[in-house]
């Protein structure tokens, strides 16, 4: 297979389109004398309607902002800078930093998506990009080895074509500061994912892709742009000459040290990361004490210090106001509350995993798990239970697995009728104020409008055959469980 060589245009086209082929057409020509490589030409989408918070469109005194703003390119004009390249030999990938870029990829049909180091746990956006059918590139600047394990697994979980770029994110980076051992890691830590090299090192250093290569990296990126007087270039790109140059270097194999252990980011890389990230910012006046969900937020650049970011929205983070939020204004970590129920979820799926193994229930570990907590994760082990459900359509089949010890409080059912067919262990089940007692073996039908709850201190999996379960057809008579909007949570891939 071919090493894969990206030419990454930025905004260094400088919103002229003259200039932008002009770029196209010079590496164009050095890529030409290098058959034994593919090359890719990369641009950058943001969708300035969203992407930068409206309080800031005119600032000029901002310097991405003027930056961004400046070199502007519309739709058709990107279109045509992509058409161009791709007469040019080229294959085309973009840089997409907010959804609606992601859209646009689409529409125009580059060959794959590339996720910038800045937005690598932005994982709305992330949610977006697996939505589509496209090979994924991302850069792993500025993060930690958890944060890589996350999103490999979340890539992986969903069958997606990805690659992993060794990045860091210091504008140039002096030759001390590469990591190029990192390869090496990401090689070792995830087998059969292709490990790639984002450079951003002096124009003039050759020997860095040299080693790269050797190490076994099959995806290069480097900035590039044409020097003119109307055009000055920036420290870390390079030249046509000095492509050439690098080119006909990174034939050659040579060792460099580094080591081998996930560095820390240094504070200068943090800051360059840090001001590209999305905040998160509400869409409605938050009131002192009130849960912040997903539906109350929007992402939005530029950011300010001390603010929750996209980065830190995960579906395993609950937020939850200490003073009022006027709408469009920041959510700041001071002034909110935030559980991380991630490791509470990893011990619920890892107790249930070990009760079914006592029993001898077979169970599909393709299928969703749904965990309730009804009032509160931190409460599951006294109240709440676990579902697979096996199917729904019209009919339904789930099993619940009830741990010891635990109590399911009383609801009923305006559609749904079900049966109980106890599979394993003892349950007390309350209807309608009578309560029996079931053992494995044991069959009940609940009619609709039954009022029913059941415990148990052995543990026990039930398998309920009914209707057609609808979400909202489930009534609890304490009305401080359907007010608790955050009850479950919902693990996909838990075996």
């Amino acid at each position: 297979m071919k090493k894969l060589i990206i030419c990454e245009m930025a905004n260094n086209h400088m919103g002229d389109m003259t200039h932008g082929k002009t770029m196209i057409t010079q590496f164009g020509e050095v890529a030409k004398k290098y058959p034994e490589f593919e090359f890719a030409w990369k641009f950058q989408f943001r969708d300035f309607s969203t992407f930068i918070h409206k309080d800031y469109k005119d600032r000029m005194d901002i310097k991405y902002v003027k930056r961004f703003t400046e070199t502007s390119l519309t739709q058709d004009q990107f279109l045509e800078l992509k058409t161009f390249a791709e007469q040019n030999g080229f294959q085309t990938l973009c840089t997409g930093f907010d959804e609606n870029s992601i859209d646009t990829i689409m529409e125009m049909g580059f060959d794959i998506i590339k996720v910038a180091s800045c937005s690598f746990t932005d994982w709305p956006l992330l949610n977006k990009v697996v939505s589509t059918s496209k090979p994924i590139i991302l850069s792993t600047a500025g993060t930690t080895l958890d944060d890589i394990d996350r999103v490999v697994s979340f890539m992986k979980n969903r069958n997606k074509d990805f690659s992993l770029m060794h990045c860091v994110g210091e504008y140039p980076t002096k030759p001390e500061n590469l990591q190029l051992n990192q390869i090496d890691l990401l090689l070792n830590r995830y087998p059969g994912v292709k490990i790639g090299y984002s450079t951003h090192e002096e124009p003039d250093e050759y020997s860095a892709i040299q080693l790269a290569l050797a190490k076994g990296a099959v995806i290069s990126e480097k900035h590039v742009a044409v020097d003119t007087p109307e055009y000055p270039i920036n420290a870390y790109s390079v030249t046509p000459e000095q492509m050439d140059n690098w080119l006909e270097h990174a034939s050659r194999a040579l060792k460099m040290c580094g080591q081998v252990e996930k560095p820390t980011p240094s504070t200068k890389e943090l800051s360059d990361l840090a001001q590209f990230k999305r905040g998160v910012f509400v869409n409605k006046d938050i009131n002192p004490g009130e849960p912040i969900t997903k539906d109350d937020v929007y992402y939005a650049w530029p950011n300010v210090k001390g603010q929750v970011l996209a980065n830190n929205m995960s579906k395993y983070n609950k937020f939850t106001s200490l003073e009022g939020i006027k709408a469009d204004q920041p959510i700041m970590f001071d002034t909110t509350q935030i559980v991380d129920t991630r490791k509470d979820v990893w011990d619920i799926v890892q107790d249930v995993k070990s009760f079914l193994n006592t029993t001898d229930v077979v169970y599909p570990g393709q299928a969703q798990l749904e965990i309730s907590h009804h009032y509160g994760i931190d409460k599951f082990y006294e109240t709440g239970i676990t579902m697979i459900t096996v199917v729904n359509r019209e009919y339904c089949k789930k099993l619940i697995i009830v741990l010891p010890n635990q109590n399911h409080p009383e609801q009923y059912h305006h559609q749904k009728e079900e049966t109980f067919v106890v599979l394993h262990g003892k349950v007390e089940l309350t209807l309608d104020g009578v309560t029996k007692t079931l053992t494995k073996g044991d069959v009940v039908t609940i009619e609709r409008e039954t009022r029913h709850s059941f415990t148990t201190t052995t543990g026990c999996v039930i398998e309920e055959v009914s209707s057609t379960h609808y979400v909202n057809d489930s009534y609890y008579t304490d009305p401080a469980i359907s007010q608790n909007q955050s009850r479950k949570t919902f693990v996909t891939h838990w075996l």
